[in-house]
């Protein structure tokens, strides 16, 4: 086996992997390969650290099959077999051309893969810059803590894969760099040019407006912003998971006022809407998840309609009743 060229970035990974307990030793992981700059530089540091934690290695390439696309499945397929590493495909079937659709779509191919092939973990390339950049983006959106700090270091995909994004830390300038130095076959993505998008224009436009105008390390300071309300939005979440245990009935189709109340605003809310999707099977908007909150201290049989596929939130003495229109009629 031929020396490894040790870098900075390589101990700083190292360090972060240990620090954070991210990717066990021994671990099958799978690494999501777009042939940009942030999943080329984490593909090649994780193949060299792989000696020091003996994981099992091989690379998934997502082709959207957009005009864009031409040619990348198979560079990645080349780097793959150069880093003799197994190599997966997952190819798209008329998928919208839109960020969230392209999201949405990868990560359940990702997922598609693991599951088949056994791996527990998958990575990807996010960076410090993906973090700011998210930061912003959910920011203009109206979204609270959970959305500014969405790019976490680690969430569960499914009830077996666990999705880590290993280089958090780095900066973008710092991936390419790393490409250089390696003489990696890094991909541009004209797609990252359209400022139609709104991720681009942040990345393009706002961004470097705010570190010329504003603040020079300004992705600093909001991806560290994000991980500080990282830390808050768990404890928050775990704090209502509890609540919701306490006003929660075996048969889970009525909640008790008097233990939500004692609760504050923050907490009912967030116990609220781990409740929602469990009487209404998806996710409830800001709106909906309102609406419930008002009947916390509202006069007995007082009710919410709002809430979709026809379910109905009524007073009930000391309880919060949920049930579908058609079964109450």
């Amino acid at each position: 086996m031929s020396r490894i060229y040790w870098t900075q970035l390589h101990t700083r990974v190292h360090k972060t992997l240990r620090q954070r307990s991210l990717l066990p030793s021994g671990a099958k992981v799978l690494i999501a390969v777009s042939g940009g700059q942030d999943s080329l530089c984490l593909g090649k540091l994780l193949l060299d650290l792989r000696s020091k934690w003996n994981w099992h290695l091989a690379i998934a390439h997502c082709d959207h099959q957009w005009s864009t696309d031409t040619g990348i499945a198979e560079r990645v397929a080349e780097v793959a077999q150069s880093w003799q590493l197994p190599f997966y495909l997952q190819i798209a079937s008329a998928l919208p051309e839109t960020e969230a659709a392209a999201r949405q779509w990868r990560y359940q191919a990702l997922s598609e893969i693991a599951r088949e092939k056994d791996f527990n973990y998958i990575v990807t390339g996010h960076t410090k810059s993906d973090r700011a950049e998210t930061l912003l983006y959910n920011l203009i959106r109206g979204a609270g803590a959970d959305g500014l700090s969405a790019l976490s270091w680690q969430r569960p995909l499914t009830e077996k894969v666990t999705l880590v994004r290993p280089i958090l830390e780095l900066y973008r300038r710092e991936t390419l760099e790393f490409c250089h130095q390696f003489d990696l076959p890094i991909w541009f993505d004209l797609v990252n040019q359209n400022h139609q998008y709104a991720r681009n224009r942040i990345r393009g436009e706002l961004i470097p407006y705010l570190e010329e105008h504003f603040n020079p390390r300004v992705e600093s300071s909001l991806a560290q912003t994000a991980e500080l309300l990282r830390a808050d939005v768990e404890y928050l979440e775990t704090t209502a998971q509890d609540l919701l245990q306490q006003a929660l009935t075996v048969n889970s189709d009525r909640l008790n006022r008097d233990c939500l109340q004692t609760a504050p605003l923050a907490i009912q809310r967030r116990a609220i809407r781990q409740f929602l999707p469990l009487v209404i099977t998806k996710q409830p908007n800001f709106e909906q998840i309102e609406a419930v909150i008002q009947l916390i201290s509202a006069p007995n049989k007082s009710r919410s309609s709002t809430l979709p596929g026809g379910a109905i939130a009524e007073v009930s003495g000391q309880w919060i009743i949920f049930f579908r229109c058609d079964r109450h009629n």
